[in-house]
């Protein structure tokens, strides 16, 4: 197995970065102009493998659709990819398989399938009810009313949101139980709208009018949840003055909430006109309590944060991160566990799953090295400890091209030295 061991000669984190754009916008970006038919121009598109495979299938899908014979697509470990293709393809002419990795297989995608079947979809699981691989059979879809619960994933209802448009009828979706990452879905809308979608969102649904879309061009802004893995260097640092381009402050990225959450810990956030300027003051706490329900890719850089300087956590709102790239309660705890650190997670049958921790003595060097569970998060999350607790070794690096394929050198930019 590949790993590089990361290590720094001192605690300072100084410089300028370049954050890599929005894989979540250009995602999106990228579906819309599928549904609109017209190739509107996407600056800034994300270069992380997701936004690639999906540009990629998405050109496969054009250049066979229609076609009798059944067309296979491979998502990999793409939430995202799976969960838009399905709605797109389920009213898409011909006869689609979409597959992915092992670990894609255990990942539920059951709740938007039902939603679009009562749509009208014609879908079928190959395999295990309510995982892939699944078969869709594109057809009209008629219906123009649907309840889902998006407890598991905002993702199964922006899906639906972004079809609503091309649907003959337009789209009720109304909301059964509490949603999880409602910025995503509240990105969604936004997008939408700024490509002439007819959306009024509700506090117990939306509704999307019949029309298409009329698109403009769009910008994709710098990606606020990468910045997660810097912030977390800066809490660990000693001296800190890092600039990280591309971030705005009125962001469509319920993730901007970052430079709140780090202002307890002592990372005060400056905007510039070209993103951010981040510093450091003194400022000490003894507890964090948030509820990560609508912020989950930052809860991992936020936990280890946490742990890692001794501050006393209670972390809510977890229930997706089990169903991620990774089962990330389990890794997050597997890994700080051999850094010395004891980690408590209640019974997993709770459908509401928490985490804890209090403050313990770290071990002086790490021994063991990290695992990524193949997941990018995992890797961009232990990376930054070695400002800290001195060398750190990373198995299966290459995770992080997931969704951002320059951390390793924006490590070194920095002054980290990354031996392979």
């Amino acid at each position: 197995m590949k790993s590089i061991l990361i290590s720094k000669s001192n605690t300072k984190l100084v410089g300028s970065i370049l954050l890599p754009t929005s894989k979540s916008l250009s995602n999106r970006l990228l579906m819309i102009r599928a549904l609109a038919g017209i190739d509107f121009p996407i600056s800034g598109l994300s270069d992380a493998h997701d936004t690639v495979l999906l540009e990629k299938l998405l050109t496969e899908i054009c250049r066979t659709g229609g076609m009798k014979k059944v067309t296979e697509l491979d998502t990999q470990n793409a939430g995202t990819v799976i969960r838009f293709l399905t709605a797109c393809l389920a009213m898409r002419p011909g006869k689609w398989v979409l597959t992915g990795s092992d670990r894609m297989k255990q990942r539920p995608i059951g709740i938007l399938v039902e939603a679009l079947r009562s749509l009208g979809a014609d879908i079928d699981f190959l395999a295990k009810p309510g995982y892939p691989p699944i078969l869709i059979r594109g057809k009209e879809l008629t219906g123009s009313e649907v309840t889902i619960d998006p407890g598991e994933s905002s993702q199964y209802v922006s899906a639906l949101l972004m079809i609503a448009p091309n649907l003959p009828h337009g789209l009720t979706i109304h909301f059964k139980g509490k949603t999880v990452s409602t910025p995503y879905m509240d990105m969604t809308i936004g997008l939408m709208k700024q490509q002439g979608a007819k959306v009024r969102a509700g506090k117990h649904g939306v509704t999307i009018k019949p029309g298409g879309y009329r698109p403009v061009e769009a910008v994709v802004e710098g990606d606020w949840s990468a910045a997660a893995f810097w912030y977390e260097a800066a809490v660990l640092a000693g001296e800190v003055d890092l600039e990280l381009k591309g971030l705005r402050k009125e962001s469509m990225q319920g993730d901007s909430l970052l430079a709140a959450i780090c202002e307890n810990f002592g990372v005060d956030t400056t905007y510039t006109s070209t993103g951010i300027r981040l510093t450091r003051n003194r400022q000490k706490i003894d507890g964090f309590f948030f509820n990560f329900n609508d912020h989950p890719d930052i809860a991992p850089a936020v936990i280890v944060t946490c742990a890692v300087m001794g501050i006393r956590g209670h972390f809510e709102g977890l229930k997706s991160l089990i169903i991620k790239e990774s089962d990330r309660l389990a890794a997050l705890k597997s890994e700080l566990e051999k850094l010395g650190l004891k980690v408590d997670i209640p019974d997993r049958k709770d459908d509401l799953p928490t985490l804890d921790f209090k403050p313990t003595i770290l071990k002086t060097s790490v021994q063991s090295a990290i695992e990524t569970y193949g997941d990018h998060r995992m890797a961009m999350t232990f990376a930054p400890l070695a400002i800290r607790l001195g060398p750190i070794r990373i198995n299966n690096p290459d995770v992080v091209g997931k969704s951002y394929p320059q951390f390793w050198d924006h490590l070194k930019e920095l002054g980290f030295k990354v031996d392979g």
